[in-house]
């Protein structure tokens, strides 16, 4: 393949560069205010004198995030809530996307089930009769609460299902030669064939267990129960300030509600930056889910 040097096309390049270094900026910027706030003295934030840089460094915000038990007892539970909720998540999905990757010969009433499902994309009982669901049921001030109601993303089996179907059905029937049933042939090639797509929809679910808030403030009748989420809300959003006693004031000084606020995001999406390279070199491979494969 000859490359094309031509001055048009190292303009384009030019431009395409410039442009991604851009998005990339802008995309940062946030992140690094908010690090530049919270590590910044009370004096500087408050003058709107912090940019990129903080400004009169300190470290009290965090030293006093970290002693916060509202905000520990949050964070755990949002951990709980992504282990739990995403491991369930990704069995459910695997079980499902499996039968209904099968042509309707093998699995009869495979279309059925693909309607039932196809459906709740489509409609939604609202909020009310979700909540009323999850009262009747006893799940209400609960982790169960906060998974079992997302249990089943319908548009991740539907990813998973078209990447199923990809596979070269050749594998299979070999399998199936040499004994194995679907249970061995799915745990031992499909879910080995299938890292990139479910590595795809592990992200997904992470992310969306922990960046999810709405569920928190509606399920929730004790703040000692709310998902971190749902406590940043309640205190950047809703401007309920944080108290600081008489020795903690002498303490921390360099504090404002600014800077802790800006403190508590970031340890919030602190996780997430962390997860995320490890899954990149997957989700750049599960990105095109059920595209032709070699």
């Amino acid at each position: 393949m000859v490359e094309d040097t031509s001055l048009l096309r190292k303009l384009f390049m030019g431009f395409n560069y410039t442009w991604l270094c851009i998005m990339a900026f802008l995309c940062l910027f946030p992140i690094i205010h908010v690090l530049a706030l919270s590590l910044s003295s009370a004096t500087a934030v408050s003058s709107g004198a912090v940019t990129f840089w903080p400004v009169d460094f300190n470290t009290s915000a965090y030293e006093y995030v970290t002693r916060n038990n509202a905000f520990i007892a949050s964070f755990t539970v949002s951990v709980k809530r992504v282990v739990l909720g995403s491991g369930i998540q990704m069995v459910l999905i695997v079980l499902l996307a499996y039968p209904l990757s099968k042509e309707t010969k093998a699995f009869r009433f495979r279309t059925a089930y693909v309607w039932y499902f196809f459906i709740t994309i489509i409609f939604g009982g609202g909020l009310i009769p979700a909540y009323m669901t999850v009262q009747k049921t006893g799940l209400i001030d609960s982790i169960g609460a906060l998974v079992i109601p997302t249990a089943v993303p319908v548009f991740s089996v539907v990813l998973l299902l078209n990447f199923f179907r990809g596979l070269p059905k050749e594998l299979e029937e070999a399998a199936f030669m040499d004994g194995a049933g679907y249970l061995t042939t799915l745990l031992k090639l499909y879910i080995p064939l299938s890292k990139p797509a479910l590595a795809t929809l592990l992200l997904f679910s992470i992310v969306g267990h922990w960046n999810s808030w709405f569920d928190g403030i509606i399920y929730m009748n004790h703040t000692e129960n709310y998902p971190l989420q749902s406590y940043l809300q309640s205190i950047v959003i809703a401007g309920r300030d944080v108290a600081l006693s008489s020795m903690e004031s002498k303490i921390y000084l360099q504090l404002t509600n600014r800077s802790l606020n800006a403190a508590q995001i970031f340890l919030g999406a602190l996780p997430i930056l962390i997860v995320y390279p490890f899954l990149q070199k997957y989700f750049m491979k599960g990105i095109v889910l059920g595209s032709i494969k070699e």
